[in-house]
């Protein structure tokens, strides 16, 4: 029986460019193609219009005395500035520490002191968010803070007018003094205890794992890209914002934060190639009524990633989306973030019950979580890989990085996973997600599998509560499709006869929606806290 370890092929080398190098070298080829388009702004470059904005921004930072290796947050939905933002530090050197949009006073401030942030962008507001306010409130308890620009106010114009002081040799020269593995980004990963880790990143890490996503969806300078998925976390600035840039294709950013809507109306005007999402998201362009009138001819492949997807939802995607070759991606921020894909010539089959094979200059094993032996194909397992994706390690906490990276390297991912006999991976949960009923190991994702083929179940996810009897017990929280009906009992009862017994729901629960992250991930956490609270588990949860 052959083991469960895999490695990708080392046919096409790695890019040893920064991420500016890799810029220029875009604009030496595609140049005159659309790069940026932001609807919501106004805004459409080309490549040779977006990289002399990039410089005029870069050298605007370099005038206010920012210097390699200085860290400066950005703290923003997704907008033009993100972007700029994001390739000028690249270009000089500073570490863009990426800033959760949807994070509060406390938050903000523990990761401005963690990351030791100089300067700070961000807008004055945005709906509900008073981010002036709440940089106010903070900024006495960051000493380190030296300069806030709020790009939605004249701030921005006065930093790129700074820059008209720093020549064009000053800023090659900083440029030319940078090298593929300094470190350039810094992503906060949200633990379910305690604070947030930063993930830090190099340019040869985002860089290449932006290239090999962007060749897995076979993209070239003819693809337009939309990401309504949120720029501070790899899938909007590394898979969309870097891959374009990889291969001279456009970035179209539909709206600040994701509305199904207005995305799909950009995938009609700007004739997309290639959509981005998580599955909710997928899930709420499926269930808006403006998809039947939409054409969207032009679409032919994207990524969903993120989260588990739904087989019936990838079905669909394919189906009514005209996505014929979408692809799903598997990884983590610590990976840059992908590390298994399937491709576009992969089959329906492999596409919807899968997330792929290892990516090229990627190796992957799944091993015994007790004893870190690696196992035989198609039992499951601790997901592990390595290679030149693995980050640099955890901003400032050499203990957690060791706790994460072993030795030899690799990556711990705290996924349960699968490995076929030709290398596909499948993810069957987390091993902190795991319920165990009575001795049983029971995978949430199997039975939220199920769910989804009842006709009215638009969304379901399954936790374990507290039970004195069985240890934990199952409950599932499902999302109804709209206009359609049916009762707990109802959902129960299609259950029977058709999963065994104890995989059946105890306790099951219609909602609205499901308390999410910024990123579309379900938060299971809040959802199980909220569950034993309304089913009065308490005294069971001290026991359990």
């Amino acid at each position: 029986m052959a083991l469960s370890i895999d490695s990708g092929s080392t046919d096409t080398p790695l890019i040893e460019l920064t991420i500016g190098e890799q810029l220029a070298a875009t604009v030496a080829t595609h140049g005159d193609r659309e790069a940026l388009v932001v609807g919501h702004q106004g805004v459409r470059q080309t490549w040779a219009e977006f990289a002399a904005t990039v410089d005029e921004v870069a050298k605007g930072l370099m005038a206010r005395g920012i210097e390699a290796g200085d860290r400066v947050g950005m703290w923003s939905p997704n907008f033009a500035e993100w972007v700029w933002i994001q390739f000028a530090t690249a270009r000089i050197g500073a570490v863009q520490v990426n800033v959760n949009p949807a994070y509060r006073t406390s938050e903000l401030e523990y990761a401005l002191n963690q990351s030791g942030c100089r300067m700070l962008v961000t807008r004055t507001e945005y709906l509900t968010s008073a981010y002036r306010d709440m940089v106010d409130s903070v900024a006495p308890n960051v000493p380190g803070l030296e300069s806030v620009i709020y790009f939605d106010t004249d701030d921005w114009a006065a930093l790129v007018a700074d820059g008209a002081s720093v020549s064009d040799e000053a800023l090659a020269a900083r440029a030319a003094s940078l090298s593929p593995d300094d470190p350039i980004n810094i992503q906060y990963t949200s633990g379910t205890t305690g604070f947030p880790k930063g993930a830090t990143l190099s340019h040869r890490n985002i860089l290449n794992n932006a290239a090999l996503v962007g060749r897995m969806c076979d993209y070239d300078e003819t693809d337009r890209i939309c990401l309504p998925v949120p720029f501070y976390h790899c899938f909007g600035m590394v898979m969309g914002n870097l891959a374009a840039s990889v291969y001279g294709a456009a970035m179209i950013v539909p709206t600040p934060t994701f509305e199904p809507g207005t995305v799909l109306r950009s995938l009609e005007e700007e004739r997309v190639t290639s959509l981005y999402g998580v599955p909710t998201m997928f899930i709420a362009q499926l269930g808006h009524p403006d998809l039947e009138t939409r054409d969207l001819g032009s679409l032919r492949t994207g990524i969903m990633a993120g989260s588990p997807c739904p087989i019936e939802v990838m079905r669909q995607v394919i189906e009514k989306m005209n996505m014929q070759q979408v692809t799903i991606a598997y990884g983590q921020t610590e990976t840059s973030p992908v590390s298994t894909q399937t491709r576009t010539d992969d089959s329906v089959e492999v596409r919807v019950t899968t997330v792929g094979r290892v990516l090229p200059h990627t190796e992957a094993k799944i091993v015994d979580p007790e004893t870190g032996d690696v196992i035989e194909r198609g039992a499951s397992g601790e997901y592990c890989t390595r290679g030149y994706h693995v980050m640099l390690g955890y901003w400032n906490e050499p203990e957690k990085t060791a706790e994460a990276i072993d030795a030899d390297g690799w990556m711990h991912s705290g996924d349960l996973a699968t490995m076929d006999d030709d290398g596909y991976v499948n993810i069957v949960g987390r091993i902190k997600d795991m319920i165990i009923r009575g001795g049983e190991n029971i995978y949430p994702r199997e039975i939220e599998e199920f769910l989804y083929t009842h006709p009215a179940v638009a969304d379901a996810q399954v936790i374990g509560v507290p039970d004195q009897k069985y240890g934990e017990e199952i409950m599932a929280w499902v999302q109804l499709a709209e206009g359609a009906e049916a009762t707990e009992d109802d959902i129960r009862e299609y259950c029977r006869g058709k999963i065994a017994h104890f995989k059946i729901p105890r306790y099951l629960k219609i909602v609205d929606g499901f308390p999410m992250t910024v990123t579309g991930k379900v938060r299971k956490v809040e959802m199980r806290e909220k569950s034993i609270a309304d089913l009065g588990l308490a005294a069971a949860a001290e026991t359990a």
